[in-house]
């Protein structure tokens, strides 16, 4: 039996080598996309959306965060599956100011460029776009989530909605209650002063939004009809006004 020398084995190593490299190259993933999260610790509605400066094709995001809130989960922004200094992302962020008497919603929008901090865990894991109270926007590589005890970012937790914004939005509340209660009250009034007007509102209301209302009866000046938009609004009130108890009596 023929013995190999060193120089064939090394020989028929190396060509070994050259025909699986490829294959171990392939196997080697130098990006990964990964999943988004928002966080929102500002007493304003914001949304993000991610941008590599280097390729735009490379882009995430997109959701509404509301007040002291954080989003669900976006796919996907593309990073590399190991960490390396230097990495920046452009955070195109939208933050909404109150209401105007107009009725405006005015917005502003900013470009922050951001740097990617290590990843906590060896890996990217998934990406957090944070929106902090001093209004900054910071990044996250983290597989872990605020409430968590390695949470890698500086403010610990789930964002707390002020005292302030917590009343506003109770407030908010006991208005649409209000709002509420008073609506009835006067689609029982019209009923009473004009019940023709007011049942054939409710007709062509229900005709475009809700047929199945009104097909027990002939039309809106139906006797059956009239005695049941009557029961309706009654029995609205009674359950507006509950509700307007209910807000009224948080502490």
């Amino acid at each position: 039996m023929k013995i190999a020398s060193s120089f064939e084995i090394w020989r028929l190593a190396l060509v070994y080598l050259m025909l699986i490299a490829p294959m171990l190259v392939a196997c080697v993933k130098t990006d990964v996309p990964i999943p988004i999260h928002g966080v929102n610790y500002r007493a304003e509605a914001f949304s993000y959306v991610l941008v590599d400066p280097t390729n735009p094709k490379n882009a995430g995001g997109g959701e509404l965060i509301e007040p002291f809130s954080a989003g669900g989960t976006m796919c996907c922004y593309t990073l590399p599956a190991k960490w390396r200094p230097g990495m920046k992302v452009e955070v195109r962020a939208t933050h909404w100011l109150p209401i105007l008497s107009d009725g405006t919603l005015p917005k502003i929008s900013k470009k922050h460029l951001v740097e990617v901090p290590k990843y906590s865990a060896g890996d990217a894991g998934e990406l957090w776009v944070i929106r902090a109270p001093d209004e900054s926007i910071n990044l996250i590589a983290s597989n872990f989530q605020p409430d968590h005890n390695k949470w890698p970012g500086k403010i610990k937790g789930w964002p707390v909605p002020t005292a302030a914004h917590q009343r506003k939005f109770e407030d908010m509340h006991i208005k649409d209650a209000r709002d509420g209660v008073e609506l009835y009250r006067s689609l029982l009034k019209e009923l009473k002063d004009a019940p023709k007007i007011r049942a054939r509102e409710a007709w062509a209301h229900s005709l475009k939004y809700d047929r199945k209302v009104i097909e027990p009866y002939v039309g809106s000046e139906d006797p059956a009809y009239l005695i049941m938009l009557k029961k309706y609004y009654e029995s609205a009130l009674v359950d507006a006004r509950v509700k307007l108890e209910r807000e009224e009596a948080r502490p």
